[in-house]
């Protein structure tokens, strides 16, 4: 075995990933194409450059994001560590200065004597080493040919279209029903229908609401395969109540005339999506939108819907919980491994990190328990989905018989057990 590990990407799971086996004593090859080579959204030489928001979302232990912050705190996260020193103002959220953020990670994995950093494209993965490959959303077309032959040509997708997804919780079943459409299955699907009045007033705020711009490099024709429900509602009034909306096959409904019907999106049931809701809409109209159907009306969306560019694998056939392609020496990491948002990936390039070392070590593997947010993404993107797409942090994912008075009760209630769970591993 070499006497190293690779890690293929010097984004924020990549960097991350790097550091996390580099503490451990373990040489690291840190490949990373910039300055050779940019990605349509990359623009500066730095490793760890964020691109889009410069925040990290809550640091509210009661939020999913803030508790996973906190649990990669308590492990040492040299990305977490960097953004809490380059924080910014930004109220409960943890935002930084996108600029000191990049220069200091740089800083830190040039400056530790386990890191080799090797700048160039890599496009040829070796399967014989151990190797981490967290090359984010816009992988380039050498190294996803690459992955192709690893993966699967069916199982590489490009561009992310998902609907929102909402916990089972906040829906109003006096508003909805089960069943499945012509009683095929059983009563899986949860149905909300609308009256004539309630879907033309949806209709009229559909077709106007406000949409997401595009990137130039996102743009021709990208959807043509999965059309967002925006613009299959421009064709015509009646578009949708022919077609996802069709208020046929549940037998006699009286007054409705469309319905939106929500499908299981995780194992436990606490989270469903909106089927056939893609959307460019902006998440703040979604909210308001798709909050106008009855018995969404006051739905917590812990997802929103997107279409964008977007290369990610289908993890739940491939990887298992420590985020390593099964039977494989090698390890996905970040978004193209089917998770969602910075704090994530960074989560799951540390995750990847323990486990390759693990194997470097021939020890047993690292998996962290379900009852914590960075266990529960490895869970749910490790698991059988019927149309998977990447997911973030978010209590949906959580699942306990246990009843609370309030929802922020049972916020507190999963954040002390998670930081348990953590002390647990932390302390063995």
């Amino acid at each position: 075995m070499k006497d190293y590990i690779n890690v293929i990407g010097g984004g924020l799971a990549g960097c991350e990933a790097a550091y996390q086996i580099a503490k451990r004593g373990i040489k690291v090859k840190l490949y990373e194409m910039k300055p050779i080579k940019f990605s349509p959204a990359h623009t500066n030489e730095n490793l760890a450059e964020i691109v889009c928001s410069n925040s990290f979302k809550s640091n509210l232990l009661t939020n999913a994001c803030g508790l996973l912050k906190e649990e990669l705190r308590m492990l040492d996260s040299l990305l977490i560590k960097c953004a809490d020193k380059c924080k910014v103002p930004a109220g409960q959220a943890l935002a930084v200065d996108r600029e000191e953020f990049s220069k200091l990670v740089t800083k830190e994995i040039e400056s530790n004597s386990n890191i080799e950093i090797i700048k160039g494209e890599v496009s040829k993965i070796p399967e014989d080493e151990i190797t981490i490959i967290a090359t984010g959303p816009l992988t380039s077309e050498n190294l996803s040919n690459e992955i192709l032959k690893l993966s699967g040509q069916e199982k590489l997708f490009f561009y992310d279209a998902q609907a929102p997804i909402v916990t089972k919780e906040s829906i109003d079943m006096t508003k909805a029903f089960t069943a499945d459409r012509y009683g095929k299955g059983e009563s899986d699907y949860i149905n909300c229908p609308m009256t004539k009045q309630e879907y033309e007033a949806f209709y009229k705020e559909l077709v106007n609401a406000e949409k997401v711009t595009l990137h130039d490099f996102e743009k021709g024709g990208l959807f043509e395969g999965c059309m967002p429900i925006e613009e299959m509602a421009r064709r015509g009034s009646q578009t949708l109540t022919y077609g996802p909306l069709k208020p046929v096959g549940f037998g006699k409904l009286g007054d409705v005339y469309a319905v939106v019907q929500l499908r299981q999106d995780n194992k436990e049931g606490t989270l469903y999506n909106l089927v056939g809701f893609q959307t460019n809409l902006k998440f703040g109209e979604q909210k308001r939108v798709f909050s106008m159907i009855p018995a969404l009306h006051d739905a917590e969306f812990v997802k929103y819907g997107v279409m964008h560019r977007n290369t990610f694998i289908n993890s739940p056939e491939l990887l298992d919980a420590t985020y390593n392609l099964k039977g494989t020496k090698i390890f996905f990491a970040g978004q193209i491994s089917g998770v969602e948002g910075y704090v994530e990936s960074i989560a799951s390039g540390l995750v990847s990190a323990l486990n390759a070392v693990a194997m470097f070590n021939n020890s047993n593997s690292i998996v962290f328990s379900k009852e914590t947010i960075i266990g529960a993404l490895a869970d749910y993107i490790s698991n059988e989905h019927e149309d998977f797409q990447p997911m973030n942090a978010n209590f949906g994912l959580f699942n306990t018989e246990k009843r609370f008075k309030s929802k922020q009760e049972k916020y507190e209630f999963y954040a002390q057990r998670s930081i348990n769970k953590i002390k647990e591993l932390t302390n063995n």
